[in-house]
């Protein structure tokens, strides 16, 4: 759901990248998984403020800038039953990593390892076994998405 960027202030804030729709989705759940090193622990959330590209917050025994600094990288997730369900062909990120990607002509481009977002469109990384395509996430090019069968397929040659 997104990743402590660094610290914010001396106070023990720190400056948030989120992988939600909206910068403040994040705000909505007292409680957030934080996982530094491998290791996964919840944190209380005691304050939050959204800016022009980012999201500050203050987690609860973060009380100054080293505390913050040594959340730097640390990955910020909710539990699932946490969410609300995703609407009719929308899905979250979490789901399509590891499917497979495969056009129309039945050829197996690779599996979804990442997501970007870029501003215009959501953009696919694919991971092939022989190199790394990045594909734009638009109605043209993915043409399904099958959760029950693993699988999304796109119009996309082997050879792009």
């Amino acid at each position: 759901m997104g990743r402590v960027l660094g610290p914010f202030g001396v106070r023990g804030w720190v400056k948030l990248k989120t992988f939600t729709e909206n910068l403040d989705n994040l705000a909505g759940y007292p409680t957030w998984w934080v996982t530094v090193a491998g290791v996964e622990r919840p944190m209380q959330l005691e304050g939050v403020e959204v800016h022009a590209s980012h999201m500050v917050a203050k987690l609860a025994g973060v009380d100054d800038r080293d505390q913050a600094f040594a959340l730097r990288g640390a990955e910020i997730s909710i539990p699932r039953e946490a969410l609300p369900p995703a609407e009719d062909g929308e899905f979250y990120w979490a789901d399509l990593i590891g499917l497979d990607v495969v056009n129309l002509q039945g050829e197996h481009l690779g599996q979804v390892e990442d997501l970007l977002e870029t501003g215009a469109n959501d953009v696919l990384v694919v991971k092939g076994d022989d190199k790394q395509r990045l594909l734009p996430y638009v109605d043209a090019i993915v043409l399904e998405v099958n959760l029950t069968d693993h699988v999304i397929r796109v119009d996309w040659g082997l050879d792009y």
